[in-house]
């Protein structure tokens, strides 16, 4: 698989946008190899991907009553690439995307991963609870995980973290963007954004990242993909 070099993007920053250093707390982890999207880890994926679902995943084929998905052409465009994913599928995500990973309720999730040819990929995942009440508290959680993730990234002394809240988009009951920037010793740096929606008892997460930093990040164009999401909830 052909490898790209870090894209030339300027970062889109919304009016309000505020920045955070992360303070260390929280878990454990070497996020430098599992946790952060790398090329290794996305080469690995989409490869597989392209071949087959994973075993023992169980693809949905979706009925009226069920959410909807992003679509490939509907994540924040490549200059270089198509965008492909996988089939929607039942549980959470193998291996659990970054930040919000430990936070997906098992049962109950519903993902569709998606990828390019290069060093960039995507995942959402969508969780229609009993209630309302349940939802917001699901929403809550998912919002505290990506503000806190920053700093659990830094227990590993081999990262350093920063997190930027680009604010909350009038969509549905809301949605909330996040950016988080990681960097290991090694050299390696990495760009992801997060975006939490809710529509009544749905809640829905979208992760995008590659390599790069904060001028990589393609904001305007994930809000977009983020407000497109969470109105095909229902």
């Amino acid at each position: 698989m052909n490898m790209h070099s870090h894209l030339d993007h300027a970062a889109e920053q919304s009016a309000g946008t505020t920045t955070t250093r992360a303070v260390a707390a929280g878990t454990p982890g070497r996020l430098a190899r599992t946790g952060v999207i790398g090329l290794a880890v996305l080469a690995a994926a989409a490869t597989t991907a392209v071949l087959a679902p994973a075993a023992g995943a169980a693809p949905r084929h979706g009925a009226a009553s069920e959410p909807a998905f992003l679509e490939p052409n509907e994540l924040p465009p490549h200059p270089t690439s198509a965008w492909y994913a996988s089939p929607v599928t039942a549980g959470a995500p193998d291996p659990l995307p970054f930040c919000v990973g430990p936070a997906l309720p098992g049962a109950t999730s519903v993902h569709r991963s998606f990828w390019t040819e290069y060093d960039t990929g995507a995942v959402q995942v969508t969780v229609v609870e009993r209630d309302e009440t349940r939802a917001k508290a699901l929403a809550a959680l998912w919002n505290k995980a990506v503000r806190e993730c920053a700093a659990k990234a830094e227990q590993d002394p081999d990262v350093t973290a920063e997190f930027k809240d680009y604010g909350k988009l009038n969509v549905e009951e809301g949605a909330n963007v996040y950016g988080i920037h990681t960097a290991h010793a090694w050299g390696g740096s990495d760009i992801n954004l997060f975006s939490v929606g809710r529509d009544g008892r749905t809640v829905t997460v979208v992760k995008w990242g590659q390599m790069g930093n904060f001028q990589h990040a393609q904001v305007a164009d994930f809000k977009r993909t983020t407000t497109t999401a969470v109105n095909k909830l229902y």
